[in-house]
């Protein structure tokens, strides 16, 4: 089911949202129960220390300065680029109404592209010939049809995805900085789609990728589009977080057959047997996609937290549930209505604990609202 998407907010806020989003801690969906429960980013920034003590964190919470919020806009101003925020009627349509929308965007390029009907293409690494040769077909004839490929500029079917759709228009997804190409044989690439497409990462510019981050850009490369093609995925590759992420987001996953000899078909063979969409070629996925855009989404009505009335919750009620709701928690994931069932405890003061954890670093969010504690705490 979406999720109600923010209204943009006035220019003011948006410094504040970017020192929020960019706070130690404070991930995408932290960022909105923040938002929802002090009404703006700059009470939700005031509050952030105690939060974090209360949470359990000994040392204080890094809150990133109108300095260094500045600093990144300057940046990314420098290299051409420029800050799209959630709510923004220039933000991503299909992106917003994921459970974990990014907060604000930073885009290079033809920016527009972002708005336009899309569609994944992802896949092994370590491609073959023949599997990089299928995608970029795949990729021309979607571009053809009039959408857009979006792919995360990794080496094989990634590349050869970007290059079949430089010239209708395609989108490449980072998992650092905007300016952080990875890999660096792709840098030619990169200034190609800089100058025929467009560039997005959710990250601060200059910030170099680290294996977990390529995951968060996974769900981006998922939901910016209506689906996701997979060519050539070994059984345990990040295409097929990739797919996941897509069906958790409401998106179709198209899986393309291969040999049962080649390792790098057994990811997408899977994905068939479990009901992925079988793909051979572009019409395969515009038959499904054609029909998606002429059944129209129901737009939610938007919140707005910028002049939302404050949640306001009893402090000796969220004392007495919080080594409650410590102890319910392990490192398996849980949804919050469980713990809600299982605790007996409003919604509200249920929602407060986990984010006072959430802020000291001990508690991870999973989509379908379900979180965990961290390792180690």
């Amino acid at each position: 089911m979406p999720i109600s998407p923010l209204r943009s907010p006035s220019p003011p806020e948006k410094l504040d949202w970017i020192r929020l989003i960019r706070s130690e801690n404070v991930g995408p969906i932290t960022f909105r129960r923040l938002l929802q429960r002090f009404g703006s980013a700059k009470q939700a920034l005031a509050a952030l220390p105690d939060m974090a003590r209360r949470g359990g964190q000994a040392a204080a919470i890094r809150i990133c300065s109108e300095r260094d919020a500045r600093r990144e806009v300057d940046k990314l101003t420098a290299v051409g680029g420029r800050m799209v925020f959630l709510g923004d009627t220039d933000y991503p349509p299909l992106l917003a109404h994921i459970e974990d929308a990014p907060p604000l965007l930073s885009i290079i390029g033809h920016e527009h592209l972002v708005e336009r009907p899309a569609i994944g293409i992802v896949g092994a690494r370590n491609a073959s010939v023949a599997g990089q040769r299928l995608a970029k077909r795949i990729a021309t004839d979607l571009g053809a049809a009039g959408l857009i490929v979006v792919s995360g500029l990794a080496r094989g079917i990634d590349t050869a995805a970007h290059h079949g759709t430089l010239a209708t228009g395609t989108i490449a997804v980072m998992a650092g900085g905007i300016d952080s190409v990875y890999p660096r044989q792709n840098e030619s690439l990169y200034g190609e789609i800089a100058q025929h497409g467009v560039i997005v990462s959710e990250m601060p510019i200059g910030t170099v990728a680290r294996a977990r981050d390529f995951p968060r850009r996974n769900r981006l490369v998922s939901g910016l589009g209506m689906g996701v093609v997979v060519i050539e995925a070994g059984a345990r590759s990040g295409s097929l977080i990739t797919a996941r992420m897509a069906l958790e987001q409401g998106r179709d996953v198209f899986a393309v057959p291969g040999a049962p000899s080649d390792p790098r078909s057994s990811g997408g063979n899977d994905l068939i047997r479990q009901g992925a969409i079988l793909t051979e070629s572009a019409n395969d996925v515009l038959g499904v996609v054609n029909g998606l855009e002429r059944s129209s989404l129901e737009e939610p009505q938007p919140i707005d937290f910028i002049h939302a009335i404050p949640i306001s919750v009893d402090a000796a009620e969220v004392e007495k549930a919080r080594s409650v709701i410590e102890e319910s928690l392990s490192s398996a994931p849980v949804t919050v209505d469980e713990i809600i069932r299982n605790c007996q405890f409003s919604p509200s003061v249920v929602s407060v604990v986990l984010l006072d954890m959430e802020l000291a670093g001990r508690l991870e969010r999973h989509p379908g609202h379900q979180v965990s504690l961290i390792q180690g705490n």
